[in-house]
């Protein structure tokens, strides 16, 4: 059977792809290599245009529902607790969510696979699948799989969306080129129920910090607080991995008792990548296949979605019979987008904080709240490292 569309891979990416098709009348199938919904924690912050987007999908209210709003985020000097401090109120009458979201994106994988698991979808989801090969052609694309008991199977399908991911298999078999580079550190996550709020002046639920030893960023979760933390200096990661060494990073942070359990530690190095291209004739790229950067702002996976909403709103167009000309343009709006804006803005806070020079940071810190004192210079701030300016530029791409 040929199917209008196949998307690889079940993340918050491609199963809104799925969504966004499936809710038009298109049947999606939608292949994941992993056998369950992944449950360790990954992407955490929903910025408002995000949100923007999702109500219409009718799912930023239950998502919302289900997370923690975070109306400001700051940088600040630890132990001293001086900070910068940015009110995302400013962005009111810009988007209908003028703040953050800490909620795990699994939450959001659940409400997505909850829709896409109904009979009316259109969808089928179908989990513990390979993409072996790819080939794209002008009129179809072939698609060869395999199952968890070495069954290989060769699909075709009219278009092929690739939201599989830093590995993509997709854009490996299509030949597609991801250069970059990754950064040298390694980011050990680290989660609590600590109470990190009830120690730490003035903390709010998304925090990046400067300390003595280093860096590291607090961010909330309804349930629990996220730690990024870095290994000592002379510290190989193996030995900042062992919870000994993570407790006595966080006893640095604030008062962590000896009594009180680490849920989860975690290693995952940092790249910033950019693929040559999101098309290759029908085969198409989204998300991390297509883009990856530093989490230092939370924008990974935002720009991900933002790319789903674009490409689907597209695809639907040249499955309604207009020019596939039109998946051109996706490609100029988001590969910029995610050059100039989401790669680089996600460096530019990726590279502040790894500042370990006092005076430097001492500058850094009077000029971000001497901009967070300023509403037109915070709210200008605001509109960038939300990504409101980065989908109003790529709106304006012909």
């Amino acid at each position: 059977m040929r199917h209008p569309v196949i998307v690889v891979g079940g993340g918050p990416v491609g199963l809104t792809c799925a969504a966004l098709l499936s809710r038009a009348g298109v049947a999606v199938r939608v292949l994941e290599a992993a056998p369950t919904r992944v449950s360790e924690l990954r992407a955490s912050t929903w910025h408002p245009p995000t949100l923007d987007l999702l109500d219409g999908l009718e799912l930023a209210a239950p998502l919302i529902d289900r997370g923690l709003v975070a109306p400001t985020w700051q940088i600040r000097m630890h132990p001293s607790g001086e900070r910068a401090v940015f009110n995302l109120a400013l962005l009111e009458g810009e988007t209908r969510h003028p703040y953050r979201l800490q909620c795990e994106q699994q939450a959001y994988c659940e409400l997505l696979e909850a829709r896409l698991g109904s009979s009316a979808s259109g969808c089928i989801i179908e989990r513990s699948v390979e993409v072996l090969d790819v080939c794209s052609k002008e009129d179809l694309v072939s698609v060869e799989i395999q199952d968890l008991n070495g069954g290989r199977t060769r699909l075709e399908c009219d278009w092929l969306i690739g939201a599989d991911g830093a590995r993509s298999a997709v854009r490996r078999a299509v030949g597609i080129a991801f250069e970059g580079s990754t950064y040298p550190e390694t980011t050990i996550l680290a989660t609590t129920h600590f109470p990190f709020e009830r120690h730490l002046e003035g903390l709010t639920h998304v925090n990046y910090c400067w300390a003595p030893e280093g860096t590291f960023s607090l961010l909330r979760l309804p349930q629990l607080w996220r730690v990024s933390l870095y290994a000592d200096a002379g510290e190989s990661v193996d030995e900042a991995l062992r919870p000994e060494a993570v407790r006595a990073k966080l006893e640095r942070i604030a008062d962590f008792p000896k009594s009180e359990e680490i849920l989860e530690i975690r290693a995952y190095r940092t790249h910033q990548r950019l693929a040559s291209t999101y098309r290759s004739r029908r085969v198409l790229l989204a998300g991390d296949a297509a883009h990856l950067n530093s989490p230092s702002g939370g924008m990974g996976m935002n720009g991900g979605l933002h790319d789903a909403f674009s490409l689907c709103e597209k695809l639907l167009r040249v499955l309604m019979g207009e020019p596939e000309t039109l998946l051109d343009l996706y490609v100029r709006q988001r590969r910029k987008v995610a050059a100039e804006q989401i790669l680089g803005q996600a460096h530019e806070n990726r590279t502040r904080m790894q500042e370990r020079n006092p005076a430097e940071r001492r500058a850094a810190l009077e000029a971000l709240q001497a901009i967070a004192a300023s509403p037109t210079r915070a709210r200008e701030h605001l509109m960038k490292t939300s990504m409101i300016t980065g989908l109003r530029i790529a709106a304006m791409q012909t």
